[in-house]
């Protein structure tokens, strides 16, 4: 997940040290240029049954709990979902 953050031109981890990165609450916010389209792509994601990825309110973005009970097609199925957000809104 926290490849495709890197990777994706609309997002950024909150957390920009790979070392200091949580392994079970994947943080990202949007890139300042595409920081409009952050309710846009919740909604979006909810389309596709993805719920529970808003981030903090005093920080905002996104949160990922990739917990045990998590399957990994959970992850694939985001990340999906990021890269096809990528398609309709990166300029």
């Amino acid at each position: 997940l926290y490849e495709e953050i890197e990777r994706n031109r609309l997002f950024k981890p909150t957390v920009p040290k790979k070392e200091d990165r949580s392994i079970m609450n994947v943080c990202w916010v949007m890139e300042e240029q595409y920081k409009d389209l952050e309710q846009e792509f919740l909604s979006f994601a909810q389309s596709r049954g993805m719920v529970g990825i808003k981030g903090h309110r005093s920080v905002g973005g996104f949160r990922a709990s990739l917990y045990n009970a998590l399957p990994v097609e959970s992850v694939k199925a985001l990340i999906d979902t990021m890269q096809e957000f990528e398609k309709m809104k990166a300029k």
